[in-house]
Order: C-alpha cells, then sequence, then structure tokens
C-alpha cells in the first residue's frame, strides 16, 4: 500500500487527515509540523505522496514543495489549504504540487483526491 507524509502545524489536522488515510489503507510514514521538517521527512522515507499545508510558521509550504521538487521532481504533493486561498493554492501548483484540497473537507474528497494523485 502507499505510504504517506502528512505536512501540518495544526496536530488535529495531522490527526485527521492520518485517520482518514489509514482508514482507507494507507500507511502513515511520517508527520510534520514545519516545512523544514516536512522536507527532511521526504528526503529520510521517501513516501508516496505528501499532502501539504501552504500557511505555517517560519517556513511556507510552497518553498517546501520547491524544495521536495528539487530532491524528486515527480514527488506527488496534495495541498490542503483553507479556504480562501486560491492565488497560494495556485501558486503551489506552479512550484509543483500536483493538487489540491480546500479545508475544510469531506473524507470522500481526500479519498478521492489521493487516488487520481496516484494514478497518475
Amino acid at each position: 500500500m502507499s505510504k504517506a507524509l502528512i505536512v501540518d502545524d495544526a496536530q488535529f489536522m495531522r490527526k485527521i487527515l492520518s485517520k482518514i488515510l489509514t482508514e482507507e489503507g494507507y500507511i502513515i510514514s511520517g508527520e510534520a509540523e514545519t516545512a523544514d521538517d516536512g522536507v527532511k521527512a521526504f528526503k529520510d522515507l521517501k513516501p508516496d505522496f505528501v499532502t501539504m499545508d501552504i500557511c505555517m510558521p517560519n517556513k511556507s509550504g510552497i518553498e517546501a514543495i520547491k524544495d521536495i521538487i528539487k530532491v524528486d521532481k515527480k514527488a506527488r504533493i496534495l495541498v490542503c489549504s483553507a479556504l480562501g486561498q486560491e492565488l497560494l493554492v495556485m501558486e503551489a501548483i506552479q512550484a509543483g504540487a500536483k493538487d489540491f484540497i480546500v479545508k475544510p473537507f469531506k473524507k470522500e474528497k481526500i479519498v478521492e483526491t489521493v487516488k487520481k494523485l496516484l494514478q497518475d
């Protein structure tokens, strides 16, 4: 089964994503609460896909996406962003993210988007 890395500064959001993904049979290979830790975890764990928050302290998810794409051009990154951040989402896609979902999200949307992400 596919391995996921969850990068979000909010612990409750990491828990929600982790629960949804494990219920669908995905393996959570790691979690990170900062962009820098997310990049390091990506290098160490080599997950099949990453869920990435955009707004985090110190360094944005967009910068982390750019760093991850430098390591692996084919990295599958799914942006999880709050409503009203459309410009940031577009910037994240341009940086190399493959898709996005808007918080608050429904379980079905996460499952459907991850399946699509892994097919590409």
